[in-house]
C-alpha cells in the first residue's frame, strides 16, 4: 500500500484462480483503518467461495513446520514460508502482539 493517506487502484492477481482483480483505493483506506498490513491475495469471488468453505466447516489443510522459537513441532493452517518465522501455540501466545480492544 502507498504512504498515509495516498491511495490509487491497483491490479493484484489472485492467488487461487490467477485472474486479476482491483485492490481499489477505497478498499485500501478500509484495510489502513482497520490495520491490515497485507493485500488481499484472492478475488472478492475466490474470498468468498473461501469463506463459505470455512464456514461449512470444510477439511482444512495443515502443514508441518519447525517452531521458530523453540524448535518444537508446530501445526499450522497456512503453507509456510522461508523468510517469515513460524511458531507452535505455545510461542505463539508469547510473541503475539497484542490486539487493540473494539471501541464501544
Amino acid at each position: 500500500m502507498e504512504g498515509p493517506g495516498t491511495y490509487e487502484d491497483r491490479e493484484l492477481t489472485c492467488r487461487d484462480c490467477g485472474m486479476p482483480f482491483a485492490f481499489t483505493a477505497g478498499e485500501q483506506l478500509f484495510y489502513a483503518s482497520k490495520g491490515l498490513l497485507n493485500v488481499p491475495q484472492r478475488c472478492p469471488g475466490c474470498r468468498a467461495a473461501a469463506k463459505r468453505a470455512r464456514a461449512a466447516g470444510g477439511p482444512r489443510e495443515l502443514h508441518a513446520a519447525v517452531c521458530h522459537a523453540c524448535g518444537g513441532q508446530a501445526i499450522v493452517p497456512f503453507a509456510p514460508r522461508p523468510d517469515k518465522p513460524v511458531y507452535c501455540s505455545s510461542c505463539f501466545e508469547r510473541v503475539r502482539p497484542s490486539a487493540p480492544l473494539p471501541s464501544a
